[in-house]
């Protein structure tokens, strides 16, 4: 399965195969950036499959390199899955988690139907 391009109401969307390339820093993050807006995309949506344990450990930076490069290209970005193991073996964490979530940049949610719940209630 290929990365896909699909409309979530009126938000054009690059949906990446869960299949694809781990993204392991900051550099792979432009990497979909760059195919997001080659797209002409305001959105990725990267499954958790695509994502190392690490990715979630905050003290590697990967999770806040990565979020930091979204914001640089004003891109939204949307982590789709369950990270529930992560977020009982850090307390960190969840709170960073729970703070990311109260904007409108980036967004974890469990599936694509939670996703399009957010989007519609703005």
């Amino acid at each position: 399965m290929a990365d896909t391009i699909e409309m979530l109401g009126s938000i054009r969307a690059l949906f990446c195969d869960p299949n694809g390339q781990t993204i392991r820093n900051d550099r792979d993050a432009v990497d979909l950036i760059g195919a997001a807006l080659s797209e002409r995309c305001s959105m990725v949506v990267l499954p958790v499959e695509r994502l190392s344990d690490d990715f979630f450990q905050l003290k590697t930076r990967i999770l806040g390199d990565v979020i930091q490069k979204f914001v640089n290209y004003e891109r939204r970005l949307a982590i789709l899955g369950d990270i529930d193991r992560h977020l009982e073996a850090s307390k960190a964490l969840r709170d960073f988690v729970y703070e990311t979530n109260r904007g409108r940049q980036v967004w974890f949610v469990a599936d694509r139907a939670a996703l399009e719940s957010r989007l519609q209630s703005g």
